[in-house]
């Protein structure tokens, strides 16, 4: 169990110095009946197991109250206040500095009430810390419904006893986000993970998982996942993450938005904005058939054979029947120069990459039938770039494949002002 686990737990058990530190006092023995009381208490009726507990609580020294209530538990295994020398038993390893003490102590203290709060956190934190994640997110939900019906101990203020709880809430709804996030279980990821943003919008170590769970999901949810990265990335301390993260988070908005405006204005309001407000959103990028529509509209048959392969590619195959019509209207049988790298090559036939995405890919997007066979010294290597000529035959549109027929190669490259294949978008994941 690491430091900070102790320190946490350290907090959590000295909240309530009537819970923690000196519990609530059993009710000493008496011959004479007391009047029955609003909310029962616990009370040891033996003078001897009285002393004992007493004894082992009021001592100051870590290992005296280790060795006092080890010994008193081993005595009076059956004790009314087992589960209080338990919880005591936890913080005195804890001051002792004996991590494997503690975490044993409160199994000891889950088979006593398997609904302790206390000893649910523990568990569960010392679980995430070792990447026990099924376990740690079981423990964590556990402890949830645990924190839900907590009894206010007797002396404990009502500001004290919300402010533990809050506590234990955000701690554990942290600790079963970032246990499913690690299992691949989104849904939960983003439902526990968002109520500890939501407890504590500034920590920033469950922010960054919040906003991984949103993105990571199928289909992501660009829109909190944009917001929460911005905001981890807002918070991060450490220059070289925070560089890191405004990177990740700048590539994922460009991929979505179709371009970086707004990238900017998204930091400067999660600077100090800690949710995303009413209304919130981010415009996607254009789909595929959107960003066709927008290529043929208003264009001149002598335009549309000026476009470049990809956008050809991107028309006739993400287009309507009518948009991808006018575009092969424009190129069929027009002869035409080109640039791409060769996959494969025979005598008669050349399978070439030429759009940017394809040429990355290394997957053909066009069949190049040749006028005549190829001399073998002449003969394309695969993977080299190609200056040809050819002339579009037909196509087929998923997967994309042009067949050109009349193929020629050319002895040196393409007129200056033929267009380099850019990168066509494709459909946003």
């Amino acid at each position: 169990m690491k430091k900070t686990l102790l320190s946490i737990v350290l907090t959590f058990a000295g909240a309530y110095p009537a819970v923690a530190q000196t519990p609530a006092q059993p009710a000493q023995p008496s011959s004479q009946a007391a009047p029955a009381p609003q909310q029962q208490k616990k009370e040891i009726k033996d003078p001897a197991e009285y002393n004992a507990y007493v004894g082992a609580v009021q001592q100051q020294d870590a290992a005296a109250k280790v060795s006092g209530l080890e010994a008193f538990l081993t005595q009076y295994p059956n004790s009314v206040m087992k589960e209080d020398a338990l919880e005591l038993l936890m913080g005195a390893y804890q001051q002792a500095n004996n991590a494997p003490k503690v975490i044993e102590t409160a199994n000891r203290l889950l088979a006593v009430n398997p609904d302790n709060a206390r000893a649910l956190v523990l568990i569960a934190y010392n679980e995430r810390a070792s990447q026990k994640w099924a376990d740690a997110q079981q423990h964590a939900q556990r402890g949830l419904d645990a924190v839900a019906k907590m009894s206010k101990p007797d002396g404990a203020s009502d500001a004290d006893f919300q402010k533990q709880k809050t506590s234990f809430t955000a701690l554990l709804n942290g600790i079963a986000g970032f246990s499913a996030l690690q299992l691949k279980d989104y849904p939960n990821a983003q439902k526990y993970l968002r109520a500890a943003v939501e407890a504590d919008p500034n920590n920033v170590e469950n922010i960054y998982p919040l906003a991984l769970a949103y993105l990571s999901a199928t289909p992501p949810d660009y829109i909190n996942g944009l917001f929460f990265i911005a905001r981890a990335a807002n918070l991060v301390p450490d220059p070289k993450a925070k560089s890191d993260l405004t990177k990740f988070g700048h590539s994922k908005y460009v991929k979505y938005h179709a371009g970086e405006d707004g990238w900017n204005e998204l930091l400067a309001q999660t600077a100090t904005t800690p949710l995303p407000p009413a209304g919130f959103t981010i415009k996607p990028a254009p789909t595929p058939a959107e960003q066709a529509a927008a290529l043929v509209k208003d264009k001149t048959p002598d335009q549309l054979k000026a476009l470049s392969f990809g956008e050809w590619q991107l028309v006739l195959s993400q287009g309507t029947p009518e948009d991808g019509a006018k575009v092969w209207d424009a190129i069929k049988g027009v002869t035409l120069q080109m640039e791409g790298l060769v996959i494969s090559a025979t005598a008669d036939q050349i399978m070439i990459a030429e759009s940017s995405d394809d040429i990355e890919a290394k997957k053909a997007d066009i069949t190049l039938t040749m006028n005549g066979p190829i001399p073998a010294k002449l003969m394309p290597k695969e993977g080299a770039t190609l200056d040809f000529e050819g002339s579009p035959a037909s196509y087929t549109p998923n997967p994309f494949m042009m067949t050109m027929e009349k193929g020629q190669l050319l002895t040196k490259a393409a007129p200056a002002g033929a267009k380099k294949p850019p990168v066509h978008r494709k459909p946003t994941q």
